[in-house]
């Protein structure tokens, strides 16, 4: 038996039915697709769902890929029927080859030679480089090669041919040996400034540290590190004055000072610590002592903050019989070396600089080893600050007495005192003390420099060098002859002036150029 139903009743099942399949998501049309993928030089058709993404697409081929391997289009991307997929191999190869490292030729001026004659002063020999290269390559086509590692096995030796410049400058007899700096090279003179030797031709002497040994016998000086300025300053070495091969005492980052230890074959110095950040270090303030004889190494002060403006540094100053005097930007005193401790003597005002640099009080002993000269930072003329003021003086104190008179007033802040070596009888022992003056005195940081000579007690004071119409000196410490010559009537001091090494007489002012390529930076004299 059959149920009718009536038409309004049929019109709303339609009605519903529409409603419902109207709701329904679209249907693709088909229900896979096929693409194309090429890898390892063949190329393939994988059929995959639709939907699917070209890692998906990767994965049924049984394709695998690579950390460094690429693919187009990235592996994310939703594939599309007939899309074509490429996979790039990507491999590294690190290969390592030697390589020559040519020698540099390098021409030094001798004026003790004719003008004109060459002198072959070291044979030049290659070096040898091992460079490790990154090599990367796309399906086996190199794309990129780049060193990713270089090791020194052999430094190259440059040659140096020295060539003649004899100049007009009469020669002098000098006492003792001198030793000077010109162009990162090392020379010797002996007995005569007319014999010059090479001592150290490797062109890389950085200057900080240049000082003979008290019988002459070594040089210790520091060179530039071959390594980037943020990692090693520079390195310390020694070497004869007779002759020799030039050797490291294994100490690097000496900036502030080194210097030999009196009535020994030992030196002491002092480190900093490199720095990417002006001033290029932080100092450690330490003090060490080191045999050039034994290779012994033991630690005279440990690191510390050293006071006001000590990242700087601090430097030292050893007395003919073996006391030892430290200046800091705050003060200078003396140091206990068994005690391994400080003694601090006077303080002094630190110059505000404004900058990436602080100022060091200058020390020296004199010859007796009873006086310590310093320069000290005067007070201002006004109400300007004391870290301010602009103006010094030379001072002197006795370690004996801890009396201490003002010398010198208004020198400069780079007055730089050295004391001439003793004169006179047993009983009464004389020495001078030469000293530098500000030609500008309210700007000592910028301005140039007379020599000026006194006796130990700051009386018979007399400017020598150079004369008052010609331009001043650039700072440095005037260096004394170890002993007088005859004929003079006083002794020699000699300086750095415009580039070339000069020796002033003390007594008259007398001045003698020995040298005339404009290459001197150092001196020292012992």
């Amino acid at each position: 038996m059959y149920r009718l139903f009536p038409r309004r009743s049929l019109f709303t099942l339609f009605l519903a039915f529409s409603l419902l399949t109207g709701c329904r998501s679209p249907q693709v049309a088909g229900e896979d697709i096929t693409v194309s993928i090429t890898a390892d030089g063949k190329t393939q058709n994988v059929i995959v769902p639709a939907g699917s993404t070209v890692s998906q697409a990767l994965q049924a081929a049984r394709l695998t890929v690579g950390n460094l391997d690429r693919v187009e289009p990235p592996v994310y991307t939703v594939a599309g029927n007939g899309e074509s997929i490429i996979i790039i191999r990507v491999r590294e190869v690190f290969e390592t080859e030697e390589q020559i490292i040519p020698f540099e030729r390098q021409i030094v001026r001798n004026e003790s030679l004719p003008e004109g004659e060459t002198r072959l002063v070291q044979a030049g020999t290659n070096g040898r480089q091992e460079l490790t290269y990154r090599r990367v390559l796309e399906d086996d086509m190199e794309i990129s090669k780049s060193v990713v590692k270089s090791v020194t096995l052999q430094e190259a030796v440059p040659e140096i041919v020295m060539v003649g410049a004899q100049s007009s400058f009469a020669p002098l007899p000098i006492p003792g040996k001198m030793a000077y700096l010109a162009g990162g090279n090392a020379w010797i003179v002996d007995t005569s400034t007319a014999n010059r030797t090479p001592l150290v031709t490797t062109g890389d002497l950085d200057g900080r540290i240049f000082e003979l040994s008290p019988n002459g016998t070594y040089l210790l000086f520091t060179r530039k590190s071959t390594k980037p300025a943020d990692q090693e300053i520079n390195t310390l070495w020694v070497v004869r004055t007779n002759g020799g091969k030039p050797f490291s005492t294994g100490a690097s980052n000496v900036v502030h000072f080194a210097g030999w230890i009196p009535n020994s074959s030992s030196i002491a110095y002092s480190t900093v610590e490199p720095r990417s950040t002006a001033p290029g270090w932080q100092a450690n303030n330490d003090l060490y002592r080191y045999s050039v004889t034994t290779g012994e190494r033991r630690k005279i002060l440990e690191s510390s903050s050293g006071g006001i403006y000590g990242w700087w540094g601090m430097t030292f100053s050893f007395s003919p019989d073996g006391k030892l005097a430290f200046a800091r930007p705050d003060g200078i005193g003396l140091v206990d070396v068994d005690g391994k401790y400080l003694k601090p003597m006077l303080d002094i005002v630190p110059l505000n600089t404004y900058s990436d640099w602080a100022w060091l009080p200058s020390i020296a002993w004199g010859a007796d080893g009873n006086t310590l000269y310093y320069t000290s930072h005067a007070p201002p003329p006004s109400l300007v600050s004391e870290e301010d003021s602009p103006f010094f003086d030379l001072s002197a104190t006795s370690v004996a007495t801890s009396a201490t008179v003002q010398v010198v007033e208004q020198t400069g802040m780079f007055s730089y005192p050295s004391s001439s070596a003793l004169h006179g009888n047993v009983r009464e022992k004389e020495y001078q003390i030469a000293f530098l003056q500000a030609i500008f005195p309210a700007q000592s940081e910028t301005s140039r420099y007379r020599v000026v000579v006194m006796d130990r007690d700051g009386s018979n004071r007399r400017t020598i060098f150079p004369a008052n119409d010609a331009p001043g000196l650039e700072p440095q410490t005037p260096v004394w002859a170890p002993g007088p010559i005859a004929g003079q009537s006083g002794d020699f001091i000699a300086v750095v002036y415009q580039g070339n090494l000069w020796l002033v007489d003390s007594g008259n002012g007398q001045a003698y150029q020995v040298t005339g390529d404009g290459l001197v930076t150092k001196i020292d004299w012992e």
